[in-house]
């Protein structure tokens, strides 16, 4: 029989708490923190309690190799590593679903955005100096950055409510960011004086995704209405709308665009939804390929000629640009919405539990770990 002496019901009832918290957390989005270093250092996520947080990759492989031999040695242990950021922000009221970072070197800026309709940006430097890294800095750290969607009127002047933002893509020559927004709408934002200069209409469902093709000055977006679009950034105007789901094979499939991404020369184009994952060449626009998915496509991205893709099944997939699959690797979120790729060819997958799969560029796990965050 253990000593109860000291048993506080009320701290047992916060730990179970917790404990639930951190597995029914999500993880939107991870990238990959700019480093002179050839290997990645610090990967940052955007979580679905509104936190930012940066951690160390190096700590938590570390960590992980501790705990797996400590698993061997001993007896098992439950669970998955519960690694502590460098450092919290409560970056959002509400979900924070995309993080980016805009500029370089010492004047980079981490950007992030959520369901609250705003896009926040803190400098980097700040952020991850040495003397505040603390495990919890909460809302101490002012943005320098701070853009709020706007709201639109109705009847009698009622305002609506403010749109979430789900995407955020940066051009930073043209000192712009883009945002994928709840009322339908994608916005471009100007960041020196933080105000909107553009509004591209025509989507008639809200946006899930945004790309910059910085090259052609064009933005390409993603919606639940089942077409992606792309943009000439000088007029607003939408001057080609791509229908995934055109083909009648794929009719009886769900037919909102999740994700998108563009290759390093933006020449191919691949769109992800509810059934399918189709390649398109942009230069001509037509799709290329075209695979039928076993489950919905939440994330995808270009690896030179390859594409890497999540969704909502523990697997990262590699597909050719004809849409054969090369390989498929299990990953531990039993649903991934994000995969993000670094310069050495680590790929971190992030997504439901607060789980964040580390991936060697030869298909093994560096290291998974469970968000803490605030």
């Amino acid at each position: 029989m253990g000593d109860a002496t000291n048993w506080n019901e009320e701290d047992y009832r916060n730990s179970i708490l917790q404990d639930k918290e951190l597995q029914f957390r999500t993880i939107f989005r991870t990238v990959f923190a700019p480093s002179q270093n050839p290997n990645p250092e610090i990967i940052v996520v955007a979580s679905s309690n509104g936190s930012i947080a940066p951690y160390s990759i190096s700590s938590c492989i570390s960590s992980h190799s501790s705990n797996v031999s400590r698993t061997r040695n001993q007896q098992p242990l439950p669970g998955y590593l519960v690694a502590e950021p460098l450092c919290s922000i409560q970056g959002h009221d509400g979900p924070a679903y995309d993080v980016k970072f805009y500029g370089e070197g010492d004047d980079s800026i981490l950007l992030s955005c959520g369901d609250d309709g705003r896009i926040r940006g803190w400098k980097w430097t700040e952020l991850i100096n040495s003397e505040m890294l603390i495990p919890t800095l909460g809302n101490n750290l002012a943005p320098v950055l701070d853009l709020v969607n706007p709201q639109h009127k109705g009847p009698w002047g009622a305002l609506s409510p403010i749109p979430e933002n789900n995407a955020i893509a940066v051009n930073i020559q043209e000192g712009s960011i883009y945002s994928a927004a709840g009322d339908s709408c994608a916005y471009c934002w100007d960041v020196e004086r933080g105000k909107v200069k553009m509004v591209f209409r025509g989507h008639s469902d809200y946006l899930h995704c945004i790309v910059a093709r910085n090259s052609s000055n064009q933005i390409l977006t993603g919606s639940e209405d089942g077409t992606a679009r792309i943009w000439d950034c000088k007029s607003g105007r939408c001057i080609h709308v791509i229908r995934p789901q055109k083909d009648k094979k794929f009719k009886e499939g769900c037919s909102w665009v999740s994700c998108i991404a563009l290759d390093a020369s933006e020449s191919w184009l691949a769109c992800g939804d509810g059934s399918c994952l189709s390649v398109w060449n942009l230069h001509a626009c037509d799709f290329i390929s075209r695979i039928a998915t076993c489950s919905p496509t939440q994330d995808l991205l270009f690896d030179d000629n390859q594409i890497l893709a999540v969704g909502a099944e523990p697997v990262l997939s590699r597909l050719n640009i004809d849409g054969m699959i090369l390989s498929q690797i299990q990953c531990a979120p039993q649903s991934a919405f994000s995969v993000s790729l670094h310069p050495s060819g680590v790929l971190a997958v992030g997504g439901y539990g607060g789980l964040v799969d580390v991936v060697s560029q030869f298909g093994s796990h560096f290291c998974t770990f469970r968000c803490r965050g605030l």
